[in-house]
């Protein structure tokens, strides 16, 4: 049995794409997926399963979101040990800043510094960026909301072809607890 979390992109932003909480944990639960807790508003589900990898897990419940709700919704799903990693290798202090201040996009396949070479960080900063493992970890001392590096890494030719989705610092960390599990302590 694996512990994944689910990061749907989009939903419940400006009153559209509609995903109550309490159907999207009866939506996996009817997957067989066990162990279904979410967490916020903003597309956190956290489930155990036996079966599948992380590209098919992320197709059977986009599907069913789909069929249940009527609209399509991009998702990734990433196991602890991943999400653990990438929360380990933050290139920020992340103790020393606020929450606010810290965010990861999580990606769908690797990325390369190529494809963000026209992102001018001398003139962004003191907002800066760094790439790891299928994620961005990005600082942004006045927020998300007042990022220029944020617009500008957001641009649709910089991420074609990939599904991204950003968490704040508060809920990386508190994704790597959730999926937590006592052999991974």
């Amino acid at each position: 049995m694996t512990t994944y979390a689910a990061l749907l992109r989009g939903i419940n932003v400006g009153g559209s794409k509609k995903v109550p909480m309490a159907d999207l944990r009866t939506l996996l639960t009817g997957l067989g997926h066990t162990g279904v807790a979410t967490y916020l508003q903003s597309g956190n589900a956290v489930f155990t399963t036996d079966g599948g990898d992380e590209d098919t897990l992320a197709a059977d419940i986009a599907q069913a979101v789909e069929k249940h709700f009527g609209f399509t919704v991009e998702i990734l799903v990433r196991d602890h040990t991943y999400l653990k990693a990438v929360r380990d290798a933050c290139p920020f202090p992340a103790a020393d800043l606020a929450p606010k201040q810290l965010h990861v996009t999580y990606f769908s396949h690797p990325v390369d510094t190529a494809r963000f070479a026209s992102v001018d960080q001398q003139a962004l900063l003191p907002e800066e960026f760094r790439l790891g493992d299928r994620a961005l970890y990005l600082y942004a001392p006045d927020g998300l909301g007042r990022s220029k590096l944020a617009e500008a890494l957001s641009r649709p030719r910089l991420l074609k072809g990939l599904t991204a989705t950003s968490r704040n610092w508060n809920t990386v960390v508190k994704l790597v607890e959730m999926t937590a599990t006592a052999a991974d302590d």
